[in-house]
């Protein structure tokens, strides 16, 4: 305790030194962090590798690729967000010159989720810094080797005032949300976002809280199934399923399922072979724990594929389940592994039924090819961002702000709109002196109806 606050206290007198508002120290500092990743590129491959088995492919896709696509484009962009930016000013203040300043929040706490251990550290870290602020990062304590380059990488690029690594389990957690600080991003489960939410609350603290939830993906009967399943299985089974915007079930048009079932099995052989358990391209579950969890979410379901599972090294094969109980756990808690339910629709009320009666998911996807279909599905449901006919890549595009909606999160980042998460927007009027109407000024008879005047037009 006495250690953070140590910590928060020299972050924050630091911070008065201004030091962090220079464009120059900003970029430096982003620039060290780019090298430092670059130069730890496979010893980031072996603590994903140990963590959960890993492959250096998804490794690199998923974590370490998204994290030097992120820096590059801050580095080059970073001078451009930083600038005042002038909008119009309003007749009725006329004469003006009107501004938007972005000024950072101060020291903030960044907490770190395990499943894409480096990626969902780092990316807020850099957002953070490019802002101007100071940050303390607390990273995951189920991924320890993760965690530990992490720690390796921060204390080689920046000074401890600047970033600072706390690692530790919920004790620690617990502590650092106990602190008050100027700004938190947490990415989670809802469970604990809630409890992230109340403790910022506190302190009146603004927050980003990128959660999860259950994402639909919804199938017609329009499609290329072959080209829907190749997709599917990717989108699903990519990062052992432990991907907060991935389809957590699917609901397919009825004449259609039993081949989509039928393609998918199929799909699932060709990309990972007959015993994905000896497939270097299929992760492992986190841990026992994780892995206790997804074997109950199994029970009294029917298994039409895979099923296999080991607890003692903590592998669920790719499953599949048909038609499930909407009340059991696997319909009610949001799956976060390598199984998926596939349920089925006659007419668009049995969707509407489906979704509305679970909270606001992080993601939607549809796959189909009638345009009023998808039109009416985007509009109809709310959630965090989607894609029509494919999974997770709007993750990977920046200028797309990434967040979730009620349940699923508040906030959003990626690209300018994390440089804007950890800003706040300042508004500057620059008032001219070589007019100064009377309009305003008491007394006010007789000015009633010019003040209406001026409301209408100048407005």
């Amino acid at each position: 305790m006495d250690t953070i606050a140590h910590i928060i206290k020299n972050q924050r007198e630091f911070f008065k030194t201004q030091q962090t508002k220079t464009i120059s120290y900003r970029l430096t500092f982003l620039k060290s962090l780019k090298q430092e990743i670059e130069n730890n590129e496979q010893l980031i491959f072996d603590a994903l590798k140990k963590d959960f088995k890993k492959s250096a492919f998804e490794s690199y896709l998923s974590e370490v690729g998204m994290v030097l696509s992120e820096l590059n484009l801050v580095i080059k962009k970073l001078k451009v967000w930083a600038k005042p930016k002038r909008v119009r000013a309003s007749l009725l203040t006329f004469p003006s010159k009107d501004y938007i300043y972005k000024e950072p929040y101060g020291t903030v706490l960044v907490i770190a989720p395990w499943n894409y251990p480096f990626l969902l550290a780092i990316e807020p870290v850099i957002m953070a810094i490019a802002a101007g602020n100071t940050v303390v990062l607390k990273p995951s304590e189920l991924t320890p080797n993760t965690s530990k380059i992490l720690t390796q990488i921060i204390q080689n690029a920046y000074p401890e005032t600047l970033v600072a690594v706390i690692e530790g389990g919920v004790e620690m957690a617990t502590d650092l949300l106990a602190q008050k600080w100027d700004f938190i991003f947490f990415t989670g489960s809802t469970k604990v976002g809630k409890i992230v939410a109340a403790a910022a609350a506190k302190h009146l603290t603004p927050v980003v809280l990128e959660l999860g939830g259950k994402s639909p993906c919804i199938i017609d009967d329009t499609v290329n199934l072959k080209l829907v399943a190749r997709r599917l299985v990717w989108g699903k089974f990519f990062n052992g399923g432990q991907t907060c915007i991935a389809a957590d079930y699917v609901i397919a048009k009825s004449n259609v399922k039993d081949q989509l079932i039928k393609a998918l099995e199929v799909e699932i052989i060709k990309r990972y072979g007959n015993t994905p358990k000896t497939s270097q391209d299929f992760p492992r579950i986190i841990n026992s724990k994780n892995t206790k969890r997804l074997i109950a979410l199994l029970k009294n379901t029917n298994i039409v594929f895979g099923g296999v599972t080991d607890k003692d090294q903590c592998y669920i094969a790719p499953t599949i389940v048909d038609q499930p109980d909407l009340e059991s756990p696997l319909m009610q808690e949001e799956i976060f592994g390598p199984v998926l339910p596939i349920l089925s629709y006659s007419k668009t009320e049995d969707i509407e039924h489906l979704i509305w009666s679970l909270e606001k998911p992080l993601a939607l996807y549809v796959f189909s090819n009638n345009s009023s279909f998808v039109k009416q599905t985007i509009n109809k449901f709310s959630f965090g961002g989607g894609i029509v006919n494919d999974l997770l890549i709007h993750f990977g595009n920046h200028r797309l702000p990434f967040g979730g909606v009620g349940a699923s999160g508040m906030g959003n980042y990626h690209g300018k709109h994390g440089y804007d998460a950890f800003s706040h927007s300042k508004s500057i009027m620059k008032r001219g002196n070589w007019i100064d109407p009377s309009l305003r000024y008491p007394p006010y008879t007789g000015k009633l109806s010019l003040l209406k005047k001026a409301f209408k037009y100048f407005g």
